[in-house]
């Protein structure tokens, strides 16, 4: 269980979280949405301690994540960012090595336990037999996969992600999201991730929570939470809420408020 208890947090004077709490399940997957520049992003980091936190706290299975040192947090919690890069030279195998830093003695590196971890990791993603590529000469969609793939050797229990289907057509959006939710399915992972697309979160999430201008609007079972009321209140959008084959659809309306901004 992770949990968040009243986060407040700013860049320099600018605030941009107020008074945010809210509880993440084991073993679900947590969407945060909400408009450009409402605080998801800067959520995940101060869960992560990486903005300064003005207010409030950030507890793992109720121990205080300031008081657990870096190593052996990253055994707990993996954290993907917006931007993931890597040197130009770096191959695949070198970079899902990477996330077995935590786990190394001193002086050691890799044991056989933790090889066998990658190449589980890297079929899971579907990218087995290719650890010798260089990251730069994979696809948009196998880089994603490969950075999952590092996530996932990583080995911790929570996986904290900023927007994973950044820049991906529909095609690689739909079978990222599908693998991320393998994550809490087949090998269960807790994940909180950024989402921006509803019908993305609709068709994943397990639970979502619903920002607006650095404050919780609406957070819950994504079923009882995504509802027209809670998409005008966080987007100032009418949209339909309905089902389909089994699972929740946004269609937003087209109407004179959204012709004029995209005029």
């Amino acid at each position: 269980m992770i949990e968040a208890r009243g986060l407040s947090a700013a860049y320099g004077d600018t605030p941009v979280l107020f008074d945010v709490s809210a509880r993440f399940s084991a073993g679900r997957l947590t969407a945060l949405v909400g408009p450009n520049g409402c605080g998801k992003s800067t959520f995940l980091k101060a869960i992560m301690n990486f903005v300064p936190v003005s207010g409030g706290a950030v507890t793992l299975d109720g121990e205080p994540i300031l008081k657990i040192g870096r190593r052996k947090l990253a055994r707990r919690l993996a954290y993907l960012p917006q931007e993931s890069q890597c040197p130009d030279y770096m191959t695949l195998g070198e970079l899902v090595e990477l996330a077995g830093y935590s786990r190394y003695s001193l002086f050691g590196g890799p044991t056989e336990g933790d090889r066998e971890l990658f190449q589980k990791a890297l079929g899971v993603v579907g990218l087995e037999g290719l650890a010798h590529r260089q990251v730069n000469r994979l696809s948009g969609g196998q880089r994603q996969r490969a950075f999952i793939a590092m996530i996932l050797a990583q080995d911790a229990g929570i996986v904290l992600m900023d927007e994973p289907v950044n820049h991906l057509d529909m095609t690689y959006q739909y079978a990222t999201m599908s693998l991320v939710k393998d994550l809490t399915r087949d090998h269960g992972k807790t994940v909180i991730t950024v989402l921006h697309d509803l019908n993305l979160t609709l068709a994943f999430a397990d639970d979502v929570v619903m920002m607006r201008e650095g404050r919780i609007v609406a957070a819950g079972p994504v079923r009882e939470t995504v509802t027209p009321e809670t998409v005008g209140a966080v987007f100032d959008l009418d949209a339909d809420i309905f089902e389909r084959d089994g699972r929740l659809v946004c269609l937003p309306r087209m109407d004179a408020r959204c012709r004029t901004l995209a005029a």
